[in-house]
């Protein structure tokens, strides 16, 4: 069988004047765009140009909330109230499916971002108050959530609809988490060493550790961040390479049918 695989990109992430990322080039290249809510980076205007642009290109549209920090992108550990996460998350979600509707589209999914993302993989509680959001706004929403996580696994217990993903630009620790940005290697500094690390994952049929280790587990979808400096490279490299090897890439829905 002809194995599908969706690649995805979190977008969307300039701010007012300040500038983020190629989001035009990277959505001819992607199937899927991760759009910041306005918590990490993002503001309307952003958010409905990267919605135009992704709903010309034929991309699915999916919100990518965080916690409240503009200034840290994100990626900062907080820690909230449950009540209080989940009412931001509706909040960022409800933003962006607002405005996917006024512009004639229709939001396919959820990722959460940065630290939000990190911690609800391995924290029960947080992964249950992200899952309890997306219920909550509209539990036909597919969770986009990092393979072998408790936010994956919260969102299937809990019914959604979910699609694992791996990221092709960062390394992983031997026990399946992403190695912190902090230490050395964890980012991925070139096109060739991101489609190495996606065919060799491909190929082992899991995740393979900066250490070697495979841990198996299935996965649908592959993320390149495009706040990098060469996620366009990378994003084009990866596509090439997939095709290559006779993969066949589809929008993000389409890859639930893989599971």
């Amino acid at each position: 069988m002809t194995r599908r695989i969706n690649l995805n990109a979190d977008l969307g992430e300039s701010f007012g004047v300040w500038q983020m990322g190629s989001d035009a080039e990277l959505l001819r290249i992607v199937g899927a765009a991760n759009i910041a809510c306005g918590y990490h980076a993002g503001d309307p205007l952003v958010m409905r140009q990267t919605v135009r642009q992704a709903l010309a290109a034929g991309v699915s549209i999916g919100a990518h909330p965080s916690f409240p920090d503009l200034q840290g992108f994100g990626r900062r550990p907080m820690q909230l109230p449950p009540a209080e996460l989940e009412a931001m998350l509706i909040y960022q979600i409800g933003a962006l499916a607002g405005i996917t509707r006024a512009e004639g589209g229709r939001l396919t999914h959820v990722k959460p971002h940065g630290a939000l993302n990190n911690m609800a993989c391995e924290d029960a509680t947080l992964a249950h108050s992200v899952v309890a959001a997306i219920e909550s706004f509209d539990p036909e929403l597919i969770l986009l959530a990092p393979a072998l996580s408790k936010l994956a696994l919260t969102g299937a217990v809990a019914g959604l609809r979910v699609v694992d993903e791996v990221f092709a630009d960062r390394a992983y620790t031997d026990t399946g988490q992403l190695v912190p940005r902090s230490q050395p290697g964890a980012l991925l500094d070139s096109a060739d060493a991101c489609v190495a690390h996606v065919r060799r994952m491909l190929d082992a049929g899991g995740i393979v550790s900066q250490g070697g280790r495979l841990i198996r587990t299935e996965f649908q979808s592959i993320c390149v961040h495009g706040d990098g400096p060469r996620a366009v490279a990378a994003a084009t490299a990866i596509r090439a390479a997939l095709l290559a090897d006779g993969i066949v890439l589809v929008p993000l829905p389409e890859a639930l049918q893989t599971v």
